[in-house]
């Protein structure tokens, strides 16, 4: 989420701004001014509108924390195609910062609704659009919302009580769960250098202000820092209170479990919602996806709809053809705007055109570089799951190990853990920085170090599509007490290709799961030393197909800092509470044998 905050401060709304292009219209604001909720605190609020338009206005409204000040810069980028039609726009503070009174609460959960003076961030969304309106001149009495991450979040809040005038909503790279797959965690492991620079960032006041390294290097300073109890010892002394909460709530207890989205999204779809995601989205690839599949089990009017594209974070704000070093041969963020958010928006808001249904799901499939359609996603006709096991000497292969007993071993040293990108690692957001591609950095970079386990397979003959969910399964031991998985899909270009492309190891899907956590996500046991046990590593869905000439390669090891905190592999009931002597090397053991055959499984298309 805190992809943004720097690029809103500028009235950016994504970190790839589209191309400026002179706009249909010109926007003037109509008012700023505050909004009073129903506890009667009130938000700032402006409305623009433009300039010259004959006709009643739909109102397009967005709710940040990030600073509304310069919000009319999304009319020349990233909502150029949505101010070209003609629409009321009004922006919003979220409570607790920048101009709006209250207090900012990090993922505020959702209120009581038995006790009617509660608030939460979808009554302030309600209040708000009943105050539009009801106080905007020549509206149309339609409100659709948009936001991306964040803003996102707070669509999918507005959703969950919506209010009447609300007639289409696009939650966009929202998170879904912060503990089991978006910001703050990944099952279960922390996302060290993201939760520690965010919440600084966002709880410094009303304005946000980035946190100072006095090192180039912030893998350097994080693994100096040692032990995550020096945090408040000696550096935020107990004054951000979303830190104060991974320390109090280490496990997905119910302080998670009661701000996680799915719960309160078990009634019937009412308002018709499309839901962006990118595959390569370094904060909320698990969110948008996991909104989607939960208000579609409740859509019997057919309003619930999916879009997943070549895009890093927000990416769809922008052009779309690349990312990073891959080039995926079109516009896509051009496409996705003007071929579906803009139709679909001028047809639930004004009436207007044939965008009210899109595909189900509209997918951009990696590798083939095009856009594919499904009847729903992940795609239940048309794909088998298939395995591709580890196997002797590096290889992968479809064919089953028969062996009796074999396995592939490496130290796992927490003093000199793999690091998640190329160093020097800079700030997640500081100049230069290579945060927002990450995910499609070569891979290379590691490929030799001792604690990495590789496996791939030979030169494909024939191109391999995979469509919908892929999942690790690890039978594997450890040494120590506890220890992290993390496991990367990668397609491997060939050798042949010009440098520096040829052999480029491009990672398709990934995660990590922390090993105290595999019978029970609320309650961690210890890891018995030596002990083989079976490991499910969720690595969500994708769209790809990998081509004549590459080949696919599997990449499994137990640190990637500081995106990930290092695991001490000595179990401790709080890893938050790790002081130095609790870290220790373990030799973690990947099993490879007809009883223990490690493998993923990949959804094939026939």
């Amino acid at each position: 989420m805190r992809a943004l905050l720097l690029l809103f401060l500028l009235g950016v709304s994504s970190p790839i701004q589209a191309e400026a292009q002179t706009p249909k219209y010109s926007y003037v604001k109509l008012v700023d001014t505050m909004v009073a909720m129903r506890d009667g605190v009130r938000l700032r609020t402006s409305i623009w509108v433009p300039q010259g338009y004959i006709g009643p206005l739909a109102i397009i409204f967005t709710r940040t924390p990030y600073n509304i000040a310069n919000a009319n810069g999304r009319f020349t980028g990233s909502y150029r195609e949505l101010a070209d039609d003609g629409y009321a726009f009004a922006f919003q503070d979220l409570r607790g910062h920048y101009g709006s009174e209250g207090t900012f609460v990090m993922q505020r959960a959702p209120r009581d609704r038995s006790d009617p003076k509660a608030i939460d961030e979808g009554s302030d969304a309600y209040d708000t659009i009943d105050w539009l309106i009801k106080r905007v001149p020549g509206t149309n009495g339609r409100v659709g919302m948009l936001g991306v991450s964040y803003d996102g979040w707070l669509v999918v809040q507005a959703l969950m009580d919506p209010h009447p005038a609300f007639k289409a909503a696009s939650p966009q790279a929202s998170p879904a769960d912060m503990w089991m797959g978006d910001d703050f965690h990944h099952q279960g492991a922390f996302r060290l250098s993201y939760g520690f620079e965010y919440a600084y960032d966002m709880e410094q006041g009303k304005v946000s202000k980035s946190f100072t390294f006095d090192r180039a290097d912030t893998y350097d300073w994080y693994l100096a820092l040692g032990g995550l109890s020096r945090v408040n010892a000696e550096v935020f002394k107990g004054t951000i209170p979303t830190w104060n909460d991974y320390v109090a709530h280490p496990d997905y207890d119910a302080f998670w479990q009661k701000q996680a989205a799915v719960p309160y999204l078990n009634h019937p779809v009412t308002v018709p919602t499309l839901h962006v995601a990118g595959w390569w989205d370094q904060e909320d690839f698990y969110g948008p996806v996991t909104i989607y599949r939960a208000m579609e089990q409740h859509d019997a009017n057919n309003m619930n709809f999916l879009v997943v594209g070549p895009w890093n974070h927000g990416g769809w704000g922008g052009a779309g053809k690349t990312l990073g070093a891959i080039d995926f041969g079109a516009n896509t963020g051009d496409y996705y705007r003007q071929e579906l958010q803009r139709p679909f928006f001028a047809c639930h808001l004004k009436g207007a055109g044939t965008g009210c249904t899109p595909a189900e799901a509209t997918l951009f499939r990696g590798g083939a570089n095009q856009w594919t359609t499904a009847a729903r996603f992940p795609r239940s006709n048309g794909v088998t799951a298939t395995p591709i096991y580890t196997s002797a000497a590096g290889a992968l292969s479809f064919i089953a190990p028969m062996v009796a007993a074999a396995a592939d071993s490496f130290v796992s040293d927490p003093a000199n853990p793999v690091p998640y990108r190329r160093r020097p690692i800079q700030p997640t957001y500081g100049p230069g920085s290579l945060w927002r591609p990450w995910l499609t950095e070569d891979q290379r970079f590691v490929d030799h170090r001792p604690d990495v386990l590789t496996w791939q397979t030979g030169v494909l003959d024939s191109p391999i599509t995979i469509s919908g969910e892929i999942a690790a399964t690890l039978f594997a031991s450890t040494s120590g007490s506890d220890a992290d998985w993390v496991v990367k899909l990668i397609d491997v270009y060939p050798d042949s290709l010009p440098s520096p492309m040829g052999g480029y190891q491009f990672m398709i899907a990934n995660d990590v799961l922390r090993g105290r956590y595999l019978d029970s996500f609320e309650k961690p046991r210890a890891l018995v030393p030596g002990k083989v046990e079976r490991f499910t590593v969720d690595l969500h869905t994708q769209e790809y197909t990998f081509q004549p000439g590459h080949r696919i390669m599997v990449q499994i090891q137990s640190t990637w800092f500081p995106l990930i905190d290092r695991n001490p592999q000595r179990f401790v009931p709080n890893i938050f509470n790790a002081v130095a002597s609790d870290f220790q090397k373990a030799t973690h053991a990947v099993q490879r044998s007809r009883a223990y055959p490690t493998h993923l499984t990949l959804p094939v298309v026939r």
